[in-house]
């Protein structure tokens, strides 16, 4: 019987760890990867709000939408293991006074947005605000 608990404990632990792989990375990144060809201006601005800038082309063409958007290293990282290092630290916090622990390091990323004349999402990237400052801060 002991035996059996122990297979549905790791098979549960399993089955959460892969859950939270799954999740891996910014969620704007899936938001938009999903809503290529599909998503429109309207509702990109209703989820985000206006873009911080607009190129608009006088004579017609694809219009480039630009958000600004800081990201922590748990949104970054690709595995998520973050995640559950992160979970632990905010569950100690509960128990300790609030405001205790390390502070998480923000990163400016850009995300580039690129919509057709028919105003639907064609193409996006993400990319930092200032090329290599993740890597620059993280050398140590």
């Amino acid at each position: 019987m002991k035996q059996v608990h122990q297979y549905l404990f790791t098979f549960w632990m399993l089955l959460i760890a892969g859950a939270m792989l799954a999740c891996g990375g910014p969620w704007r990144d899936g938001y938009f990867r999903k809503g290529v060809d599909r998503l429109t201006q309207d509702e990109v601005t209703e989820k985000f709000g206006p873009p911080h800038t607009v190129k608009k082309p006088v004579l017609g063409g694809d219009s480039v939408w630009t958000y600004r958007v800081p990201l922590a290293e748990k949104e970054l990282s690709s595995l998520h293991f973050a995640g559950l290092a992160n979970a632990t630290t905010q569950a100690t916090s509960l128990m300790g006074k609030p405001g205790e622990g390390p502070k998480e390091m923000l990163y400016c990323y850009r995300y580039t947005l690129t919509f057709d004349e028919q105003k639907i999402l064609k193409q996006w990237k993400r990319e930092e605000c200032v090329p290599g400052t993740h890597d620059t801060l993280n050398a140590n």
